[in-house]
Order: C-alpha cells, then structure tokens, then sequence
C-alpha cells in the first residue's frame, strides 16, 4: 500500500524505540501487521523495507498505523497507542521531536534547535505530544554508556565570535527566571523561556567558540533547557517536557558534566514518571543517576537520587525498601556543605528533602508521618517559593484528610489556595484536584462545603 509521506521528514524515534523495547526484527513486525490486516480483511504486503520506511517517517494511510500499535501491544503485554507509535490524526511529524539521544554534538545542535524553533512557532503542536514511557529509560541507557564528546569547539565565518560574558548572560538569566518562576508559577515564565531559546541560545550556539568557552556554553544550554522541561510540566505539557528533559541529558553530556545529567535523569525524568505513576522507571531512572555520577555528584545531588528512587519504591508499596533510601538521602543531607555546592543543586535543601520525604510516606499511606514532614518543609521553605509552599501546604492537608482530620485539613487547604490565586501553575492545581478527590468521601462536612464555595470564589481551575 501507498505510504503518506510527513510534511518535514524525521525519523521516527518513538516506533524505533517501541520496536526495541519488544525485541521484534523489522520482518517480524511487518509480519505480524500483513496477519493482523488479514485478519481484519485487509490483503497486505509489507515487509522489512516498509517497516524502515516507517521508521525513516512515513505514515501508511488508512488503518495501519492503528494495525501497527495492535501488533506491537500483542508484542509488549500493554495497550500501545497510535500516538505512541506517532502516527496518530496525521500529527507525526512532531514524534521523533527532542526524544533521541544524539550520538554526536552536530546531532544534538541540530535537535535542540529544531526542539526549540519548533516550540516557539508551532503554536500548540508539540504541546498536545503525549509522554511517551517507552522513551523515558532508553536516554538514560545511552547516557550510561556514552563516553565524553572529544570535541564542542567550532570556527565559523558567520555568526557571533562567543566569550565567556555570553555564557555568564545565558546564566543570570536562567537563574533570574528559576526565581520568577518560583514565586508566579510556569505560566507566566514559560514563554519568556522559550524566547530565550530559540532566539538568543540558539544564536550563540551556532556562532564560533573555543573549547573551553563550549563547554561551559553547553553546560548554560542544558540548565535552561531544563528550566524549559520544568515549566512545561508546570503548563501541563508532559510529552513536551519529556522532550526537553532528554535534551537537557544530552547538553548536559556534551558540557562533560555528568553530575548534572544525573541531576535531570532524577530531578526532571524520573520525577516525570512519578507524576504518571511510572514507578519502576522513576527508580530505574534515579538509579542510572546514582551509578553515572559516582564519585562525581555532590553530596546533596547523592540526596536527592536516593530519596527519588525512594519516591518509586513508596508508589510501589516496598515500605522497607523505601525506609533505607529515605535513610541514605537523610544521612548524605546532613553532610552537605552549601558552600561548597553546586549552583544547580543548591537548591535542594532540607526543605526540599523534607518534601520528598513527605511524599514517600503519603504514598506509603502513613498521614501521620507525611504531615510531620511536610510541615518541616513548610517551616524550612523560604517565602518566596511560592508554589513549592502551596504544593506542601495541599500535600499537608491531604495528609490530614487521611488521618481524619477533615477541619484542620480544610483550614490548611485555605492558605494553599491563597497562594494558588497568585500563581499560575498546574502542578499546583494538580495538587488541590488531589486534595479535593481526598475530600469527596466526607463531602456533606460543613468545612467541606464552606472549602468548596471558597474555591469557587477564587477562581482557581479545578480540576485541570
């Protein structure tokens, strides 16, 4: 049958990564599909060279991609989707988008500026991409095993001669908009971020520069563009935060900074796969972190890693498993020097670990213990970060909800939407769709009602 080729031809990472994951040969799939179509009373004739025409972005008209997505689901045990395969309503020429990990610097320059460019003018097309969980371990595992780029330096008679100064600016600006962000939410920030991105990063990126000034170059490059994953989880874009998070991964290879690739494989992918209830790839995520930087992360990043793997063992219900994680990350917090931190990590604390441990006992369904811990988090929290304080003040009263405490649960829940109304965040939405779901068993309480009619007249979305 005739293929449909994409507007802009891309090769198609998410069928390339599907068609791994379930060890199938190019002729095996193609098999499987022409015994499917037969099935349904199609007479089709593909084989292997289809199959790499698919990869290299075609589309097959009619129903063979939903053909395709059946075989592949038979393969796996799981219900794989047209739009994980990224063939779904004609929209694949977003699919192999910011998901590859590219094996030279060239590759990852010219992902990252069309991941870019593309986010800044497409207006909406990446962000209806879905997360795609065959795609969240896959960069971690070429992370693992790829050694230090040789080479970043380029010489070009066109573009901006780069110097340190660029990088510096590239710097104060990302760190003035995790401050912004922090204290108004995503949805005010992210398109000054993308701004950023797509015109000034992407500029000086293509411009000349030593091998020195590279490094560090590439290394402002993945903090920002981690910053753009952040807040696009923070607009309620997961398949496009996946996108930047993987990027971030490889810039951040390219910079020769392993300890902060493990920072993004823990704090940006494998708390992505928390947020969706992927648990074992949170820890197998947060356990790449842990094996890729060793001897090389910072004591509070080494925190952070063992309470995110903590994080999947508690949705996974591994209490003791958990326990010991929670103890390591505790144990390396109380050694952590802030003067000899790292700026990337210097914001995860002790208010933050409490956080994530709050978390952990949340899921482990022990309220007592989580409410302990998210009002350490809230005493230790500065007051301009805003949505993490009314992120812990909803987890706080969820927490109470649980243990029965209905009053005292509404009357916490009334300062988080306080702080709600200023911010526009939908992770912090998120977290009050939660609290509210907690809320729906006792829903003729007289604090319950009144919790209600507050939140109506605040105007805050919910749910989302």
């Amino acid at each position: 049958m005739a293929a449909r080729p994409l507007v802009a031809r891309q090769i198609n990472q998410r069928l390339r990564s599907l068609i791994q994951e379930a060890s199938m040969s190019n002729s095996g799939l193609a098999r499987q599909v022409n015994v499917l179509g037969e099935e349904q009373g199609l007479d089709l004739r593909y084989d292997k060279t289809s199959v790499s025409r698919w990869l290299r972005g075609q589309r097959p008209r009619g129903r063979v991609p939903a053909i395709i997505a059946e075989a592949l689901s038979s393969k796996l045990g799981r219900t794989v989707s047209t739009e994980e395969i990224g063939m779904a309503n004609g929209n694949s020429v977003t699919c192999g988008v910011g998901l590859h990990f590219a094996a030279t610097v060239e590759d990852t320059l010219a992902q990252v500026r069309e991941l870019w460019h593309m986010d800044a003018e497409s207006r909406g097309l990446l962000s209806r991409s879905a997360m795609t969980a065959s795609a969240l371990v896959e960069p971690s595992r070429d992370w693992l095993v790829s050694s230090s780029d040789p080479q970043v330096a380029r010489s070009r008679r066109l573009g901006p001669r780069v110097g340190m100064t660029d990088v510096e600016l590239v710097r104060a600006t990302t760190q003035a908009l995790v401050e912004l962000d922090h204290r108004v939410g995503s949805g005010h920030v992210r398109p000054v971020v993308v701004a950023c991105l797509s015109s000034v990063l992407s500029g000086l990126m293509d411009g000349s520069y030593g091998e020195t000034t590279g490094r560090h170059l590439f290394a402002a490059a993945a903090r920002l563009t981690e910053l753009a994953g952040y807040t696009a989880l923070d607009t309620g874009q997961p398949g496009l935060a996946q996108r930047y998070y993987i990027q971030a991964l490889r810039l951040a290879q390219a910079a020769d900074d392993r300890g902060y690739g493990g920072y993004v494989l823990a704090a940006g992918l494998s708390h992505l796969a928390l947020g969706f209830g992927c648990s074992r790839e949170a820890v197998q995520l947060a356990r790449a972190a842990q094996e890729g930087t060793r001897g090389q992360a910072p004591l509070a990043a080494r925190a952070m890693f063992y309470v995110t793997e903590a994080r999947g063992y508690a949705l996974l219900g591994d209490a003791r498993t958990c326990g010991i994680l929670m103890d390591k990350a505790t144990e390396a917090m109380t050694h952590v020097d802030p003067d000899n931190t790292p700026d990337w990590i210097a914001h995860f604390d002790r208010a933050y670990l409490a956080d994530e441990l709050a978390h952990c006992y949340r899921d482990l369904k022990q309220p007592r213990l989580a409410a302990r811990r998210a009002e350490e988090a809230l005493a230790r929290h500065s007051q301009t970060r805003v949505r993490r304080r009314t992120i812990d003040l909803l987890l706080l009263a969820s927490a109470l909800v649980q243990a029965g405490d209905i009053e005292d649960a509404c009357q916490v829940a009334k300062q988080a939407i306080t702080l709600l109304a200023r911010l526009r965040s939908a992770l912090g939405e998120r977290y009050l769709e939660t609290f509210r779901s907690e809320l729906a068993r006792c829903s003729d309480a007289d604090p319950v009602r009144e919790f209600d009619a507050l939140v109506q007249e605040s105007g805050v979305r919910v749910p989302l």
